[in-house]
């Protein structure tokens, strides 16, 4: 698992740095959007279609889309109001349809804000009204708006109420050394909470720590596997623990001169190199985007395998 964490860690800093955007740089509120199965007669690409004007709506009202469920998320539920058949040729179908958007703590079962909007779509058969009623939903205006806001109001105003019980928290699974689910929790932290700059020097120790914990490790079975196989298949064994230590951990040096130790004796039969930051990029923003990712890695192999949102109504 921790392979696997370090792995996507650093495919991501490689390849997003240099395309970040203003939400990712100031750790916007993120809602994991969520929209579960529309039951019949909806059509199969009814869901894609709501998934895409909630992603619409957090854009629009300065939000962001988490791209795992931390705890908060923000769905919609479509429910058929009324049908009538316009007479051809061609004979349509003219349905009204009710959305209610929720905001809600997908763990605790509160709600935080709800909003009703309402549309109407034509089509020849039922399935493209239901489209159309989709496709003309309005989301810019003041009910969408207020809706959002007061779902973020609240879930910044509970960030508030808990932040030093989750600080709390946080120090606890760092030093039971569950440090990916501790990092995994700090991705959460929106940057208005009170506490945030608490949060974020916290997320450095904690980052620290991991680091140097798995350097400790790794370099130890690197070590280890040197000094009984001294050739090429003893230096790729090592080089697989090698390649799971960070350039920041307080062992790097050391493990340097062990991965200096293997080349000298294997020359370039050995085709490894120890992992680097990108000279051109600030170090603290590396960081940042490192222990994210870390804690994005840790979340995605904790998801809920279905997510039931049927207490919502």
């Amino acid at each position: 698992m921790k392979k696997c964490i370090l792995i996507l860690v650093f495919a991501y800093i490689i390849s997003s740095f240099f395309t970040l955007n203003l939400h990712a740089q100031n750790n916007n509120l993120a809602l994991k959007v969520i929209v579960a199965d529309q039951p019949e007669p909806f059509p199969n690409n009814a869901k894609s279609q709501l998934v895409n004007k909630l992603n619409l709506i957090l854009t629009k009202n300065g939000l962001a889309s988490a791209d795992v469920l931390n705890r908060f998320f923000v769905t919609v539920v479509a429910t058929p109001s009324t049908k009538d058949v316009i007479p051809g040729p061609p004979m349509q179908i003219a349905q009204s349809m009710d959305f209610t958007f929720y905001i809600a703590d997908y763990y605790t079962q509160v709600i935080y804000s709800t909003a009703m909007l309402s549309s109407k779509g034509v089509g020849t058969n039922d399935n493209k009204s239901y489209m159309d009623a989709i496709k003309r939903l309005n989301i810019n205006n003041s009910e969408v708006a207020s809706f959002v806001k007061e779902g973020k109001e609240k879930i910044i105003k509970y960030f508030n109420e808990n932040a030093d019980k989750m600080l709390l928290e946080i120090r606890t699974l760092a030093k039971q050394r569950e440090y990916e689910k501790a990092l995994f929790l700090l991705t959460g932290i929106p940057y208005d909470c009170k506490k945030y700059t608490d949060f974020m020097a916290l997320a450095d120790d904690v980052y620290q720590q991991y680091v140097d914990y798995l350097c400790d490790i790794n370099l130890a079975e690197a070590k280890a596997i040197w000094a009984s196989s001294q050739n090429a298949d003893g230096a790729a064994l090592a080089g697989e623990y090698l390649a799971q230590i960070l350039p920041d951990a307080k062992c790097y040096a050391d493990a340097e001169n062990l991965y200096k130790e293997i080349k000298g004796k294997v020359l370039d039969d050995w085709k490894f190199e120890m992992k680097k930051y990108q000279d051109e990029v600030d170090l603290e923003s590396q960081r940042i985007e490192a222990w994210k990712s870390i804690g994005t890695a840790y979340g995605e192999g904790q998801q809920p395998t279905t997510t039931n949102i049927a207490w919502l109504h």
